[in-house]
């Protein structure tokens, strides 16, 4: 329950940032998606995680964590996962599986995010053709994001499109030529997006 208020309160922060005139704008391109980002992810209900056991396949499985938060992992029965991350998951299961396994060496991978799908969506707001909130999927660009929108309107000024985005230090938001990435294919403001970005469109002035 403290990870869902929290993620909350991270995006209703960002939208807010996204409206304001005074927003903070970098010249600079946003951090790319990291790997510890994604390490540090707290398993929830309804997520799908895979564990498997290296040199022994038959004691891997993919199942989706269930309302109680735990897992049935073969031989030693029920693991809590629920509001755990994998790597400590892994090592639950590695202490207790050594009991039937010698020296068990146990991954557990997170293969769908369900429970926390809504707050780690990406939005694309402004001048395009259809609003959009789509699940992040890693490897997304901005680019991406604005076709799942249907492109820009005849409306749009993309040459002031900006992608908004909540960090540690605070709400950030980095210039994206839009106009460049769609008319001359030039990406070096196609930057990477990451879980609760929000980026707009803006129209242009008559």
């Amino acid at each position: 329950m403290r990870l869902i208020h929290t993620f909350t309160a991270l995006f209703l922060a960002l939208i807010l940032t996204a409206c304001s005139p005074t927003g903070i704008r970098s010249a600079g391109a946003p951090p790319a998606p990291t790997e510890a980002a994604v390490a540090a992810y707290l398993i929830g209900v309804d997520d799908v995680v895979q564990v498997s056991v290296w040199r022994n396949p038959e004691l891997g499985i993919i199942v989706p964590v269930r309302p109680d938060g735990m897992i049935s992992v073969p031989l030693i029965g029920d693991v809590a996962a629920g509001g755990r991350t994998p790597a400590n998951v892994a090592a639950d299961i590695q202490g207790k599986l050594a009991v039937y396994v010698r020296d068990p060496q146990v991954a557990v991978i997170l293969t769908e995010l369900r429970s926390h799908e809504y707050l780690s969506r990406v939005r694309v707001t402004g001048a395009v053709r259809q609003p959009v909130s789509i699940p992040f999927r890693q490897g997304m660009t901005v680019l991406d994001a604005v076709l799942a929108a249907g492109g820009t309107t005849e409306f749009a000024a993309p040459d002031r499109s900006a992608l908004y985005r909540k960090s540690d230090s605070g709400s950030r938001s980095y210039s994206v030529r839009l106009d460049r990435i769609l008319d001359r294919g030039d990406l070096s403001t196609n930057f990477q997006v990451a879980p609760g970005d929000v980026i707009t469109v803006p129209e242009r002035v008559l």
